[in-house]
Parts: structure tokens; C-alpha cells; sequence
């Protein structure tokens, strides 16, 4: 589904929140990878590890993620670090030569739920949440888990935020419009007194379908301009910062 572009300077006062998705919108994991944790490496021997070839290291997460997957509804942290106990079980089945002991997994799963610094947020996160709270109800949607809102609290991000909604507790994934819904419920908004601002094309259909005007987020350059060359009518943008100039002058 596409929409007709609009011109941002164009959005009338109508609009009273926003939906921000968190993973690539607002932080990104601070190794580089989702589930390669802060101290991972110290309970997985980096020279071992690196040794792998890197098709067989992503086959071992490959395969924990699809057993993460399925688990659609996890409704709390201590949930949480028991699915993940079974994650990193697979991901070692998958690559023995790295020896990891049941103490080591259990740590490593330990440190995906409970180290609320295993995502650095954006610099513009810090500046623009603040102003557009001001002004706008805002609502985190996210495909995670519950251990996510600590990370928002640890970065003092979370009183930005009348509501937060992790796919996990409500038992589906974007572009399920219950994701969409429940944001909107929680902020007592409709969907045209609301934006919804995302980095995958996918979820932003989901939220245009229920009337929500769309902002697709490509902090990289190349895939910011790639977007902009064959996705022409949907709202490209870089930055919050794009955001802020559009809504708050």
C-alpha cells in the first residue's frame, strides 16, 4: 500500500499524538547486534567465536530466533529471561565448539533482560522526545519484549511516554492493527489525530490502513535515499528532527 506524499508543512492542527516505534527509530543495540549482549563476550571466547565462519554463526542465531518467535505472548522480564535461556540453549547446540556451560547461557540470557544499557539511544531522541511531549501524547509501539520499558527508563525516557506498547504482552506483531489500536485507545486518540513513525515500510501500511498518517524513518543515508527514489508517495524521513520542524515549527 502506498499513500500520496504530503507536503509535512501541510499537517493542520488535528493531531494530538504520535506513535514511535523503538528498535532503529529511537536506539539501536550498543554491540551492533540484537542479541550479541553488552558482556557477551565474557562468557563467549571472542578469538573462538570470531573463528566461526559467519554463515554458521548466523544459521546458530537464525535458528534460536525462530524458537523466540513463536513465543507470541511473554508477558514479563522473569518470562522473559526463561525464553531466553532456551534461545541461547539452541544458539550453543548450533556451535559447540564454543563451549558454553548452563551457567553461561543463563548469564548471557541474564544480560539481554536485565542490563537496561544493552541500547544506546539517538542523539535527537534526547532532544526532540522532550519538546514533542510537550505538545503530543506519545506512545512507544514496538515489536520487543518487557524488558524494554527498563531500558527507557534506565535512559530517563520513559515519563516522555503516556503509553508503551510491546508486542509480546499484547500477543501480536506489527502491521497487526491491534498493535496500532491499542496505542490509540490507551492515548484517547483516533487515528487521524494521530502520526505513527516507523523504519519498516510494512508497519507504516499498517498503520495508514487504519487512517494513521505515516512517517517511514531511514537513518541510514542509503537506504534513506534508496526509499526516496522507489517509494516516492510515502513520508521519507532522516531524523526526529524532521519531525520536530514539521509539528513544532
Amino acid at each position: 500500500m502506498e499513500i500520496e506524499s504530503d507536503n509535512m508543512s501541510s499537517f493542520d492542527n488535528k493531531i494530538k499524538a504520535i506513535l514511535i516505534d523503538s528498535g532503529r527509530v529511537l536506539n539501536v543495540p550498543v554491540t551492533g547486534h540484537w542479541f550479541i549482549t553488552p558482556n557477551f563476550f565474557n562468557y563467549v571466547d571472542k578469538k573462538k567465536f570470531n573463528a566461526i565462519k559467519a554463515s554458521k554463526r548466523k544459521v546458530a542465531f537464525d535458528n534460536a530466533g525462530q524458537y523466540i518467535q513463536k513465543q507470541n505472548l511473554i508477558l514479563n522480564k522473569e518470562e522473559e529471561f526463561k525464553h531466553f535461556i532456551e534461545y541461547y540453549k539452541i544458539f550453543s547446540n548450533f556451535l559447540p565448539q564454543l563451549e558454553l556451560g548452563d551457567k553461561d547461557i543463563q548469564a548471557i540470557a541474564r544480560d539481554l533482560v536485565y542490563n537496561c544499557s544493552k541500547y544506546c539511544f539517538y542523539e535527537d531522541v534526547f532532544t526532540t522526545i522532550p519538546k514533542l511531549s510537550k505538545s503530543y501524547k506519545l506512545a512507544v509501539v514496538s515489536d520487543a519484549w518487557p524488558s524494554l520499558e527498563n531500558v527507557f527508563i534506565k535512559a530517563e525516557l520513559r515519563d516522555y511516554f503516556s503509553s508503551f506498547v510491546i508486542s509480546s504482552i499484547i500477543g501480536v506483531t506489527k502491521p497487526n492493527e491491534l498493535m496500532y489500536k491499542t496505542a490509540l485507545e490507551k492515548l484517547n486518540v483516533l487515528p487521524e489525530e494521530a502520526i505513527f513513525i516507523d523504519d519498516s515500510i510494512r508497519n507504516c501500511d499498517g498503520a495508514i490502513k487504519l487512517g494513521i498518517k505515516s512517517f517511514v524513518l531511514c537513518r541510514d543515508w542509503r537506504i534513506y535515499s534508496y526509499n526516496k527514489l522507489t517509494h516516492r508517495k510515502y513520508n521519507i524521513i532522516r531524523s526526529l528532527n524532521d519531525i520536530e520542524r514539521s509539528f513544532l515549527g
